[in-house]
């Protein structure tokens, strides 16, 4: 009986490109009252993992927290698994404004303390007092009142790139930080002000606006099914987008743009950019805002230091990085001394709308169909030749690939010569080893995509 994932991102990656099929990125979550959370979990991991179904997902004794990726021939049947139990009969799905077949790539269910790490003691106060929930029409109307402070309960590094317009962000690096520092700074309008929260997908607002109510505050209203339902909400019935930017997700996709407005900077070189990465060194792995100059410049690496570590050979990084353990220091996005360009704001003077920076050229994923045909066997770093495996399809010159891994990012080129078994060809078939000259470095087990 199988209860864990057994395969790797590479080995899932070339599996999903393989089948074609189109994925779902959702979210969902509840609060209830789960007896025995570890059979709970073991419930769901027998569920899904026959749907292909992927994603981050935690349990805890007051309920359940998820992301997902579904195929979309398995929604149904996905949602399906969720109406087994009472207490998500009828749950909302937060389905992504954009989609990514790849925005998960391992089924991991948890067993945590909490859903969400709030640092609260629900024993102090009753959690189930919660805000006003109001829909998108309703919340735009409220942010209009002079009377309404909005504050975003989520954190400085998903703030920084899209927010409502007008609202207090706050400069921390996890949500159980923001709730008293607002707390404290908004004392003075307990009852002359209307209190009007948002989150991703409303799931930390449930329990921050209780959080206020318990604290005195009288007005307080929370946006129903955070940005991500805000969004479809506002397309379906027309309405203006009252936030700007991008909306920060917890996937391989680092945001969904709402609107085409840019109001973050690269943290390298401080030109217009809300483009989310992660440091290519994976000692360090720190997520901060790079523009795809930097990108090619630094190689997709936040520091010179960083840099120089990819360089080296696989097995001698491995050793650098052993025994280190990183954690949470990758989300000080924005904030490392190595970045230039780092976000300083004083977030509680920002009450009034910001200047909006918008800029024609937004930096974009592009959409294309990629076939899976084999996986790097090995790199001659004398000679910058790679050579490769073709395990699927084949390759011919002309041919536009790609190239990723976990050092290597993305790389793409046009196939204009390559060796097979030792031989000049136009062709490369199925169990070929294949040679070519490239200008990059890759490593051993990166996988190579043919672009259709």
């Amino acid at each position: 009986m199988q209860l864990y994932n057994t395969l790797s991102a590479e080995e899932r990656a070339e599996l999903i490109a393989s089948a074609g099929e189109n994925r779902l990125t959702l979210s969902f979550y509840a609060y209830a009252k789960i007896k025995n959370p570890q059979q709970f979990r073991d419930e769901l991991f027998l569920a899904w993992n026959p749907l292909d179904a992927l994603g981050r997902t935690y349990v805890a004794e007051e309920g359940i927290n998820a992301q997902m990726s579904v195929p979309a021939s398995n929604f149904e049947a996905f949602r399906a698994t969720l109406e087994e139990y009472d207490f998500m009969k009828g749950i909302r799905l937060n389905v992504a404004v954009e989609q990514d077949d790849l925005s998960f790539l391992k089924l991991t269910v948890k067993v945590r303390k909490k859903i969400v790490a709030d640092g609260l003691d629900d024993n102090t106060f009753d959690v189930t007092n919660k805000g006003i929930h109001l829909k998108a029409k309703e919340f735009n109307e409220l942010l209009e009142d002079p009377n309404t402070i909005v504050v975003d309960f989520r954190n400085h590094y998903e703030s920084e790139i899209g927010h409502f317009v007008g609202a207090i962000t706050p400069d921390v690096d996890t949500f159980r930080e923001s709730l008293p520092i607002i707390n404290e700074k908004l004392q003075q309008h307990k009852e002359d002000k209307n209190l009007l929260m948002y989150c991703t997908g409303g799931i930390r607002c449930e329990k921050a606006s209780a959080y206020f109510k318990h604290h005195g505050f009288k007005n307080v209203y929370q946006l129903e099914g955070g940005i991500i339902e805000y969004t479809r909400q506002i397309k379906s019935e027309g309405l203006e987008s009252k936030f700007i930017g991008k909306n920060f997700v917890f996937d391989h996709r680092l945001g969904e743009r709402i609107t085409d407005d840019i109001i973050a900077q690269c943290h390298q070189c401080g030109a217009p950019c809300d483009t989310h990465v992660n440091c290519a060194n994976e000692a360090c792995h720190l997520l901060f805002i790079q523009c795809d100059d930097c990108a090619e410049k630094m190689h997709n690496c936040c520091s010179e230091s960083c840099v120089d570590i990819i360089q080296l050979p696989e097995e001698e990084q491995k050793q650098l990085r052993k025994g280190i353990q990183k954690g949470n220091l990758i989300f000080k996005k924005g904030k490392s001394d190595a970045l230039k360009f780092k976000a300083e704001r004083n977030v509680f003077e920002e009450i009034k709308p910001v200047k909006i920076s918008t800029v024609t050229k937004i930096r974009k994923k592009r959409i294309e169909k990629k076939l899976a045909i084999g996986k790097v066997e090995h790199f001659f770093t004398k000679a910058n030749v790679g050579q490769f495996i073709i395990q699927n399809n084949e390759l011919n010159i002309g041919d536009t690939v790609l190239i990723t891994g976990p050092t290597t990012g993305e790389e793409r080129l046009t196939v204009n010569s390559m060796m097979v078994n030792g031989k000049e060809t136009n062709v490369s078939k199925q169990n070929d080893k294949m040679t070519m000259q490239l200008s990059f470095r890759v490593r051993k087990g990166d996988l190579i995509f043919k672009v259709v």
